[in-house]
């Protein structure tokens, strides 16, 4: 007889399930609570039942709040229409149920029976069907069958009052609050199992206690100090698996809805020994028996300790106490890996509710409440809400109520929101709810502000989108609208929207658009205004490329790239390391002046790469035209932007490397001095607001790396020149140019000539040759072109040795460039068979056709090919030597001395030459005469060497009266060159002493430096050149100026070995390093030869002769 109860049981669960479900949806849109479902209920009397019902039940028999609180409403007396209506509602059930039983087959004395298991007085078979709720949480409502749609549920929910052990659920992120919904979500399958027993037994109460840490995610509480001590006793309203699909074991979702505050006493955690005893005695045993759904009871000793709630209120015989041991409530849970906790109750503590404290912070709560209420509308609903729901229509009078509802509906921290559910005391609790209040009225206040800012410009762009589309509109009805026009003013749009422009560029942009918009196409002006768009939306504002602050990987890639160049290397270093400690650099003007086939431009490019930036390069050598900086006016036609802008546009950002090359040839004309537009471009206090001509907006250029490169400074104006850092890069000495050609010019110059993987060996000696005979210039430009020489011709050789047997012309040719060639012999037997020439369209079709992407493959070398190139047949493949000695005079005669000069190919040995042009005689008198092609400067050197010379020769060897009588002659070889310089002053010197006094100098002497007349050796520049020169030259000493000593010092220690350096002063202590072991007595002599005496006899034979 109960399994056939149970049928119309389960079918009421499933249709309340549903009803529930709908009842939940229809009602989250408030906080009001609906009606605890999925409870198995017996019917109290209403003098007994607990007061603290919920308030936001949908309940339609709902009444008044008690004096506990908003939420736990007292239960009011019937009325007689009520009790009416409970009669004829139980007669109903009555009889519906006496003709379900007589249908059965069993006897109907059986159906009223209690399930012995639980222990309590059962009701009527058909009221059971009709007022229990089914195991999936759905209201006693929903599955009665046959409930007319009149009818009224005049039964409220019963929550136990004491409940002392629960199922604990921890809550992340923020705690509950009596009187509030929270829906869960739980994932493990054993507490979603046990939650759907529950509720299948009536019992749906568990506690939840909040998580102390914020991302803790977890169904069971493992620790008791993971959670806060205070928390809820909720009870589940329904639950629903989140997959339908699946069955047990799937996560579920289920709605809690809070009733008070509770303290955990003891964890249980699951697999603690208290657990396993209690599974351990069960073991064997008969299954826990699963209590009716819906017994009722009327006496009042039975219900004192009941864990189940009514739905629905009738009248029940009481049936005496069971013998059995008294059911215990959450003994099932045992059996579930779940904590289980033992809790008690809290209570608030006593306070006044005349105390001015309180009810000034209610007021407060109150007026920030209407503040909150009048900026955001979902508290506007809830507050709303919340007013309702009390029956007095007085908020005020529950202070402790509308704590935690100021602290429920508030997004504060989870450790604040714990603290005014731990609270109990109602001042203290209300001032920590005010202060999580205040927070939000602080963040409602800031969405307000962003709220109206962003209406307002929806708004405004609204109201100009509608404008624009009536003003389209009208247009289009003219016939006058151009959809070409349209696109290209939305597309401008786009690029404007995903820049980031300034704001005084935004709006010059917005006035051009605005001008576009209204010019016709065919006007001159449309076109003007489109490219000054154009070019307008394709410079990258605000966008900048990631750059790579790597030390060791700049350290590699400026290696990879370029042998020596220490200094630029530093450099770049430097400027990096500043990078990585800020985050972030400002461009910088770096000028490397050097020789050329230093490096200068493409160590450019490497830093480029080392920094991750991207490269651009112009070249401003010849460059006449200042347009070609500062740009073009936009009324000029075909009128452009400047270089630089150009680079930005290619670039993309606004952060490349730009490298502006010859900066030291760049020429003046009619159209301007580019130089002095240069001054504005590379000023790094100006150029973040670099002005262009054709765009006339402010471009920021602060972030561009400029590096100019230049072969001397000299034509660079002084102010141009100010304003860079410049670096110099000194020429390369042979050691330095060996290591360049076997790590970088052999190798590439070996796959250029197709020669990779050939055993082609250039020997040290070979390359030591070429340095030597073919290249001494300071660069390695031409020693590049020489090494290519030398595999051009290796590549020959191998090419005439294997012959064309070892890849034929056929076999060269692939099939799509002997289709080729087949189409070029048929074009050529065609024009050849007609006279008539073909016409311009089949001609360009026939060499479509006689081209191909790759018409050959490349030629095999066998392994067995091994060439060699070394000293003895280097002339094989270069040619003889140019250079044939390393110094023009192996001995110098007397008044010959080695200079040194530098030059824009780097530094080199300059002879200085004195000769005497004529016997000294009493009679000759004295002169000087200097060739060479001397300029200015070093044309004052001679007369100022010329005059110290004959100072020191008449102070130290006043005797010798050479420069009294000498016709000096100063030359300085290689007339085809222009020379000029301040530092050729004391190899004058020496070369008019060196005559004068008879006496030649070692030629393994050179010398550099500036003279006063008074003697003082002056300071000089490009030491490191003239040292390399001088090395070059076999010199094993190097006389120069002491201002220069720190210059020396720097030298590397491979560029001054072999070198002795002397540093002077005065000249003096030249003269003494020049001439050790001068005969002074010798020098002090007259070399003037007398011949008055001769004069005077052939004076007198002659005049014999004439008589």
């Amino acid at each position: 007889m109960l399994s056939r109860q149970r049928i119309p049981r389960i079918l009421a669960s499933r249709t309340s399930l549903a009803h529930s479900i709908r009842s939940f949806s229809s009602t989250t849109s408030s906080i009001r609570p609906v009606a605890a479902a999925g409870q198995h209920a017996v019917t109290r009397p209403r003098h007994e039942r607990p007061t603290n019902l919920s308030s936001f039940s949908t309940y339609t028999a709902l009444g008044k709040k008690n004096d506990k609180g908003f939420f736990d409403n007292s239960i009011e007396p019937l009325s007689e229409e009520e009790r009416k209506a409970n009669v004829e509602h139980a007669e109903a059930e009555a009889k519906e149920a006496e003709t379900k039983q007589s249908k059965s087959k069993s006897s109907t004395s059986d159906a009223p029976a209690p399930a012995p298991e639980d222990g309590k007085a059962g009701a009527a078979g058909g009221s059971s069907a009709g007022s229990g709720s089914g195991a999936d949480g759905g209201s006693g409502d929903g599955g009665k069958r046959g409930r007319k749609p009149g009818d009224k549920a005049l039964a409220k929910p019963v929550v136990p009052e004491i409940y002392p052990q629960v199922m604990a659920i921890p809550i992340a992120k923020r705690p509950l609050f009596p009187g509030f919904y929270k829906a869960i979500t739980i994932k493990d399958p054993n507490v979603a199992a046990a939650i759907t027993e529950m509720i299948k037994r009536g019992q749906p109460y568990v506690g939840a206690f909040l998580f102390k840490d914020e991302n803790a995610d977890d169904d069971v509480i493992r620790n008791r100090d993971d959670v806060y001590d205070v928390g809820v006793f909720a009870q589940i309203t329904s639950a629903f698996p989140m997959n339908n699909q699946n069955g047990e074991g799937a996560s579920l979702t289920a709605i809690l809805y809070p009733h008070r505050r509770i303290k955990l006493s003891e964890l249980i955690p699951p697999g603690s020994p208290e657990a396993a005893s209690i599974d351990g005695a069960k073991e064997g045993a008969a299954p826990e028996p699963v209590p009716e759904p819906i017994p009722k009871v009327t006496d009042e000793s039975e219900q004192k300790g009941d864990v189940v709630a009514s739905f629905e209120e009738s009248a029940v015989t009481p049936r005496p106490e069971p013998s059995q041991k008294p059911y215990e409530p959450t003994s099932f849970l045992k059996k579930y890996p779940v904590s289980l906790v033992n809790v008690e109750n809290l209570t608030e503590e006593p306070y006044d509710p005349k105390s001015q404290v309180i009810r000034a912070v209610t007021n407060e709560i109150v007026n920030v409440f209407k503040e909150v209420a009048s900026m955001n509308s979902l508290f506007r609903d809830q507050i709303s809400t919340f007013s309702m729901s009390q029956s007095t229509g007085n908020v005020m009078a529950e202070p402790a109520k509308l704590a935690d509802f100021a602290a429920a509906v508030s997004a504060g921290e989870p450790a604040e929101l714990q603290e005014v559910l731990s609270s109990l005391n109602v001042e203290e609790r209300m001032h920590k709810a005010l202060l999580v209040l205040k927070k939000e009225h602080v963040n409602a206040q800031l969405q307000s502000k962003i709220t109206k800012d962003v209406e307002q410009k929806i708004t405004k762009r609204q109201r100009e989108y509608w404008l624009m589309e009536q003003m389209k509109g009208i247009r289009r009805e003219l016939g006058i609208e151009s959809d070409g026009k349209d696109k290209l003013v939305e597309k401008f749009k786009e690029l404007a929207d995903k820049l980031a422009m300034p704001e005084a560029v935004r709006k010059v942009f917005d006035d051009e658009l605005n001008k576009l918009a209204h010019l016709e196409p065919a006007a001159s002006e449309f076109n003007v205004t489109r490219n000054y768009l154009d070019w307008l939306t394709n410079i990258p504002w605000g966008q900048s490329s990631a750059e790579n602050f790597d030390i060791l990987n700049a350290v590699t890639v400026l290696d990879e790239d370029h042998y020596g160049l220490k200094d630029v290397k530093d450099r770049i270093l430097e400027f990096i390391a500043v990078g990585k400690l800020r985050g972030t650099v400002e461009g910088k003007i770096l000028c490397f002046v050097g020789p050329p086939g230093v490096g200068k431009t493409s160590i450019g490019k490497s830093i480029a790469r080392a920094l991750g930036r991207q490269y651009y390069r112009f070249s401003v050598g010849g460059l006449t035209d200042v347009a070609e900086i500062k740009g073009h006016r936009r009324t000029y036609v075909g009128a452009l932007p400047g270089r630089v802008i150009q680079a930005l546009k290619k670039c993309k950002t606004e952060n490349p490397l730009i490298l502006i090359d010859e900066i030291d040839k760049i020429g003046r004309g009619y159209q301007g001095d580019p130089s002095s537009a240069l001054l504005e471009l590379l000023d790094p206090e100006q150029n973040g607001s670099f002005l262009d001509h054709y765009l006339d907006v402010p471009v920021d250029l602060s972030k561009v790396l400029f590096v100019c490169t230049a072969n001397l400074t000299d034509t660079i104006p002084r102010p141009l020149l100010d304003r860079m850092e410049v670096i110099r890069l000194s020429g390369y000495v042979t050691d330095e140019k060996m290591a360049i050609a076997e790590k970088y010019l052999a190798p590439q110059a070996q796959e250029m000539a197709g020669l990779k993987g050939v055993d082609v060996q250039l020997t040290k000696d070979a390359i030591e040759e070429l340095n030597k005979s073919y290249c001494r210039e300071s660069g390695v430009r031409n020693l590049k072109k020489k090494i290519e020489q030398v595999y051009r011709k290796s590549a020959l050789k191998i090419v005439q040795d294997l012959g064309e047997q070892a890849l034929p012309e056929s076999e060269a040719l692939t099939e799509e460039g002997k289709a080729a060639q087949e189409e070029t012999e048929k074009k050529k037997s065609e024009e050849a068979a007609s006279s008539e020439t073909s016409s311009p369209k089949a001609a360009t079709e026939a060499s479509e056709k006689e081209t191909t992407e790759k018409p050959r493959v490349a030629m095999k070398i066998p392994e067995g090919v091994h060439v060699v190139i070394n000293k003895d047949n280097l002339k094989d493949y270069v040619g003889p030597p140019i250079f044939t000695s390393d110094r023009l005079y192996d001995v110098t005669p007397p008044g010959v001395t080695m200079g040194l000069a530098w030059t824009s190919m780097g530094g080199a040995a300059m002879y200085v030459e004195s000769i005497l042009q004529s016997a000294l005689t009493s009679k000759s008198a004295p002169s000087l005469e200097i060739t060479g092609n001397l300029k200015t400067v070093m044309k004052e050197s001679s007369a100022i060497a010329y005059s110290y010379a004959k100072a020191v020769m008449a102070k130290d060897f006043p005797k010798n009266r050479f420069f009294d009588k000498a016709k000096i002659h100063v030359h300085v070889p290689e007339g085809a060159v222009q020379k000029d310089g301040p530092s050729a002053g004391i190899t004058m010197t020496t070369s008019l002493l060196s005559l004068a006094l008879d006496t030649p100098i070692d030629p393994q002497i050179a010398m550099t430096g500036e003279l006063t007349l008074t003697g003082k050796v002056l300071r000089i520049g490009g030491l490191r050149e003239k040292t390399v020169a001088a090395r070059r030259a076999g010199c094993k000493m190097v006389v120069f100026p002491e201002d220069n000593m720190s210059d020396w010092l720097e030298l590397p220690e491979n560029v001054k070995e072999g070198i002795e350096g002397r540093p002077v002063r005065w000249y003096s202590e030249v003269f003494d390093l020049i001439f050790p072991q001068l005969d002074r007595e010798k020098a002090n002599k007259s070399r003037i030869i007398e011949d008055d005496k001769s004069e005077k006899e052939e004076s007198k034979k002659k005049n014999d002769d004439d008589e």
